[in-house]
């Protein structure tokens, strides 16, 4: 098994001058030099040893976490247990003047932010073999001071993809004015996604039985989504746009007949021969099909991702005055702090103090 690991300079023995370039996307892959036994939160042994629970009941705890968690932790802790093994340490338990130097080295080459992720995987891990509380090292001062000294000297700014605006839907529009099946199914797919400021995940795991077409336009159900790990489902209203060409209910009403959709995914890949497969659309094509249509445009697809959708909806909301809860009610956010920076960002020049200095 391999891994990508952020200490090439470490585990390799390459000369110090040698960085993990960030930018250059330069990507060192190394052997796991300890395997994955000790990571405990795939199966954790406190619930496997408690005597008074049943097999049915450990099942299912042991489902407490999202698999995509689960996998981002996973690989965090192998980075973790990796850099144990160089140097001779250990990593279940570990010291608290373990984890210190760990993301101190760390903090050479990867954002704060990522640091934070791996010192909670490193605790999460500890918790599910037992040492929680005071036990656990992750949550010691030393740590946490480290910590906020990282934070202090590096940041925490995320610097994140440009957003598609409202002018930029328009703008794709003309980009989108083909009658064949991929054509029509990228339309609908760049339109919905915008409209109902759609996680990639969500947009892909959009079903056809979720869909319910109005007078007034189309309300979608979401059973699940990342901010919803209980299952409770969310449910959005899209309106039928004034202006048919960016209209996201129609392009999704031609989609469904041209490609003859009954049930199940509502966006498919294609074949060879351009007949639907009968799957859903990974989350990484979104991306894809943005960047296709922006290069398409005559801007620069590096600037753009598949997130360019659900943001560019925020950002355009706040320049049109919409409150934060009603932008927190179509995006589904759970918290105020990022819908607050997405309307910081939206009015930064309809605020701008110059402007009122340049009407005297």
């Amino acid at each position: 098994m391999e891994t990508t690991c952020l200490f090439p300079v470490l585990l390799l023995g390459i000369p110090s001058d040698i960085r993990y370039n960030e930018k250059k996307k330069v990507i060192i892959q190394v052997k796991n030099m300890t395997d994955t036994a000790d990571f405990l939160l795939a199966k954790n042994q406190t619930i496997e040893a408690n005597p008074a629970l049943s097999a049915k009941s450990k099942r299912r705890l042991q489902k407490s976490k999202a698999a995509n968690t689960l996998r981002a932790y996973r690989a965090d802790w192998q980075d973790f247990a990796n850099w144990c093994a160089f140097h001779h340490l250990s990593a279940l338990p570990a010291e608290p003047e373990t984890i210190v130097n760990y993301v101190n080295d760390l903090a050479d080459e990867a954002r704060a932010n990522t640091v934070a992720r791996r010192v909670t995987a490193i605790s999460e891990n500890h918790i599910a073999a037992g040492y929680d509380h005071d036990r656990n090292p992750a949550h010691s001062n030393l740590v946490r001071a480290s910590i906020a000294a990282i934070r202090r000297e590096k940041g925490t700014f995320q610097h994140g993809k440009a957003p598609i605006l409202l002018e930029t839907i328009s703008l794709l529009a003309g980009c989108l004015e083909g009658d064949d099946l991929a054509t029509l199914r990228d339309r609908a797919l760049l339109f919905l996604g915008f409209a109902g400021a759609f996680r990639r995940s969500e947009l892909v795991n959009v079903q056809l039985e979720n869909l319910t077409f109005s007078p007034q336009g189309l309300v979608i159900f979401i059973p699940r989504a990342k901010g919803d790990q209980l299952g409770r489902g969310s449910t959005i209203a899209i309106p039928y746009a004034p202006d048919p060409a960016i209209c996201a209910v129609r392009a999704v009403e031609v989609w469904i007949e041209a490609a003859q959709i009954q049930q199940g995914p509502l966006f498919r890949p294609l074949k060879r021969n351009h007949t639907l497969r009968d799957c859903q659309l990974s989350d990484k094509s979104v991306a894809l099909i943005v960047k296709k249509y922006i290069k398409k445009a005559g801007l620069n697809a590096a600037n753009f991702a598949g997130h360019s959708l659900r943001r560019g909806f925020a950002t355009s909301a706040a320049q049109h005055d919409v409150d934060a809860l009603s932008i927190m009610r179509q995006t589904r956010h759970k918290s105020e702090k990022m819908v607050h920076r997405y309307i910081e960002q939206g009015n930064m020049f309809k605020e701008n103090p110059l402007n009122r200095m340049f009407k005297k």
